[in-house]
């Protein structure tokens, strides 16, 4: 298979060299926790532009908006979230987010802990 175009990697390195701000610094470090989680997370580029990290199915996606970096997970609301970082998206069914604002500091260890529960989940329901 040949491709003719950027790999999905590489345009999440175009999004983050696009955001000279503080947005940018702010997705290339989650994106960094979420490596260092699952160093076996492929990296995906959907919905017309939309950062999404996947293992068996969709982890989250990293959407970047003018007042906060948002990565929703797919199936957050089913994640044990003992920190409380879900901050929207509360309502969904399914989905739960979290919405990183400028100058907000995440606790690293917990984020990497859901990331690790979403493989987990993931890797649960790909085996049913």
């Amino acid at each position: 298979m040949t491709t003719d175009g950027p790999t999905p990697s590489q345009l999440i390195d175009l999004k983050i060299e696009s955001l000279p701000d503080w947005r940018g610094e702010t997705l290339a470090r989650m994106r960094k926790l979420i490596h260092e989680a699952d160093p076996e997370v492929e990296e995906t580029w959907k919905w017309r532009g939309v950062p999404v990290f996947e293992h068996s199915g969709i982890l989250t996606t990293a959407e970047v908006y003018k007042a906060a970096v948002k990565l929703t997970f797919a199936k957050g609301a089913s994640l044990p979230d003992p920190k409380g970082l879900f901050n929207a998206s509360l309502e969904g069914n399914a989905r739960r987010a979290i919405d990183i604002p400028q100058g907000a500091e995440i606790d690293e260890a917990a984020f990497k802990a859901l990331v690790r529960a979403a493989v987990e989940l993931n890797m649960a329901k790909k085996k049913k």
